[in-house]
């Protein structure tokens, strides 16, 4: 009687949640890194603005950096940075003809904002330091991490300014007729003073956090 062949199981690839967090919060792309000022402070003065902008950089961001991916034994080096940009713009096209299908007045809102996405150093970064170098899945679950950070983050702004700038909140009146909105936050130097507070709020956090480890 012959013996039976033993096959080792193949595991399934497992879902890198470290991966995944480090970009939402750990390696926040706006709170941390500090990139992608440029659409952060521009668009980020209500919350619908805040939302599209963010969907349409992760839609961009994922798509581009699993493409990456897949070919990024085929791309010689040389030539890897324009290969990179040209995926990113192909993506970044596919994305601003959706959105002015969904929504004319939204993409009239972001106006050059969405074209711009192509040069996002948060797009690029990802695609040249990670998703160059790595697996799909891996890449993948990097890209929605961040993709999640960057939406957290510009939604967080939006949030302040439509409420502090407009006293609503996705369109909705919050304090009544009565209410004095402050208009400098709906403005672009407004952008300013909300990243700085919420960058502040997070410093003391992470410090208090350190101090009660410590």
């Amino acid at each position: 009687m012959r013996p039976e062949t033993l096959r080792t199981p193949v595991a399934a690839p497992a879902f890198e949640l470290d991966t995944f967090l480090e970009g939402v919060w750990k390696d926040n792309p706006v709170f941390v890194q500090l990139l992608g000022m440029c659409p952060t402070l521009a668009v980020s003065n209500s919350v619908v603005n805040s939302v599209s902008m963010g969907l349409a950089t992760a839609f961009v961001l994922v798509a581009s950096c699993a493409v990456v991916s897949m070919i990024r034994s085929l791309v010689p080096n040389q030539v890897r940075i324009a290969t990179f940009i040209v995926i990113i713009a192909s993506f970044v096209t596919i994305a601003a003809y959706l959105l002015e299908a969904i929504s004319l007045s939204i993409y009239n809102a972001l106006g050059a904002y969405v074209p711009l996405i192509v040069v996002n150093c948060i797009i690029l970064g990802r695609a040249e330091a990670y998703a160059s170098k790595h697996a799909l899945l891996p890449s993948v679950v990097s890209a929605l991490g961040t993709s999640l950070g960057f939406l957290i983050a510009i939604t967080s702004m939006g949030a302040f300014r439509e409420v502090l700038g407009n006293g609503s909140f996705l369109g909705f009146s919050l304090f009544g007729p009565h209410f004095e909105p402050l208009t400098v936050m709906i403005l672009p130097g407004g952008g300013f003073f909300v990243l700085g507070a919420l960058l502040l709020g997070i410093s003391w956090f992470n410090e208090r956090k350190k101090r009660r480890g410590a």
